[in-house]
């Protein structure tokens, strides 16, 4: 969770993308690379948030908050409130679902997806609002654990980070005992029209009344990356990412988590794929290694019957290793 100055600051980076006000007009909200320092510039703008963090007796962290105020800063206060309330008006819900039955819940826990109105994209173009998730048990007044940020990457905020794509979100059943939120999010595509994705797992710990996460993942999209949740069969709750290598000869890195005794998601297998960059498969990269994924997990060998795609093909066959259609 941010400091309050700074959640202030990010909400309204997020508002100015919509505001009518030519003073919030190119507002943005700035991390600086040392991950304690934020600032709101842009045209007619001028606050800066500056976080100290230090260590007190009890091992805690205290973040001290100092704010300067440049002579726009008037403006600022003036322009706040209007501004804030377009942008409350603006958003919109564009998920929402009951956690308290299927997870049985002692609060009345709901996760709630929000979207702003649309924006300039990256090249220009109109481009899908902001994506606001939270997973609440105060209708909204809080939301935890944070679900925005997975987009972020550890070197600080880029133009990447804000989720504005909410892609599949469901409840999914690894097991026939256990439910999990599975939410996946995708950020502003860049000019060659490769985005940031992410997805991600929660499940309730009803001792806490909490829900914390329990698997996330974060790649992009334009080099035949996936990150697939598998719902049915011998692999049934795991999850399968394939990203592309980065030397020859160019493949694909299968990775396979599940989960384990916590309730946790850890990786138990990891290999370069049979299947090659561009060699012409039309199977989707995890398809065409599912039966060397299941080989390595001892749940196929050669001569059973091939496991099959997810769709299109009712007869494929091995070839170096992978299956193809």
């Amino acid at each position: 969770m941010y400091p309050a100055e700074l959640a202030g600051c990010l909400r309204i980076a997020k508002i100015t993308t919509i505001a009518k006000h030519s003073q919030f007009r190119n507002a943005r909200c700035q991390v600086l690379r040392n991950g304690h320092s934020y600032r709101l510039v842009g045209t007619g703008v001028a606050i800066e948030n500056t976080v100290r963090r230090y260590a007190v007796s009890s091992g805690k962290e205290t973040v001290a908050m100092t704010l300067r105020f440049a002579a726009l800063a008037t403006i600022l206060g003036a322009l706040l409130s209007p501004v804030a309330e377009t942008w409350a008006a603006s958003a919109r819900a564009i998920s929402t679902i009951d956690l308290s039955k299927p997870f049985a819940t002692r609060s009345p826990w709901q996760f709630i997806a929000t979207q702003g109105e649309d924006v300039e994209g990256l090249s220009g173009e109109e481009a899908p609002g902001p994506v606001s998730l939270c997973i609440t048990n105060d209708n909204g007044q809080s939301c935890r654990p944070d679900a925005d940020d997975i987009l972020t990457p550890q070197d600080g905020k880029d133009v990447f980070s804000e989720p504005h794509v909410l892609g599949n979100v469901a409840l999914v059943h690894p097991s026939d005992t256990t439910t999990l939120l599975l939410v996946e999010i995708g950020s502003l595509s860049a000019m060659n029209g490769d985005r940031r994705v992410a997805t991600q797992l929660f499940g309730y710990d009803r001792g806490r009344d909490v829900f914390t996460q329990v698997y996330a993942h974060v790649t992009r999209k334009n080099n035949n990356q996936e990150i697939r949740y598998i719902a049915k069969g011998v692999l049934r709750g795991s999850i399968i990412s394939a990203e592309p290598t980065s030397d020859a000869p160019f493949g694909f890195w299968i990775i396979v988590n599940r989960s384990v005794a916590s309730g946790v998601y850890k990786q138990v297998l990891r290999y370069r794929s049979a299947t090659t960059y561009g060699d012409g498969n039309r199977l989707a990269v995890i398809d065409s290694e599912m039966p060397g994924i299941q080989q390595r997990l001892g749940l196929w060998r050669p001569g059973q019957p091939l496991p099959l795609p997810q769709s299109g093909c009712a007869n494929p066959h091995m070839l170096d290793g992978a299956l193809w259609c």
